[in-house]
């Protein structure tokens, strides 16, 4: 039994991902580093209660900063993001 609490960290919102929604009915969500396409697909048809049509996995670089003080650099964490992708004629509904 698939659990979407241990796949789907939470939704992804930008402007992009806000124009992509609501023009290609595609939506933007974190998910963890373990996840698979097929993982993420039977979460977001289990939670919304509607159909995918394809997943597109994203593995982000985190951003590299320095330090002011020493000078010295590091990169923070990155995250692995997923576009799915839903059916003609459905859509998630995020206010309710």
């Amino acid at each position: 039994m698939i659990q979407p609490d241990k796949i789907i960290k939470s939704v992804h919102m930008t402007e992009k991902s806000n124009a992509q929604s609501s023009e290609m009915g595609q939506y933007t969500f974190q998910v963890f580093k373990t996840a698979s396409k097929g993982s993420i697909k039977a979460a977001i048809e289990k939670t919304f209660d509607v159909s995918v049509a394809r997943v597109n996995v994203i593995n982000q670089l985190g951003k590299p900063s320095r330090n002011r003080k020493t000078g010295k650099t590091s990169v923070g964490s990155g995250f692995k993001k997923a576009i799915v992708t839903l059916k003609q004629g459905d859509s998630i509904d995020f206010t309710a």
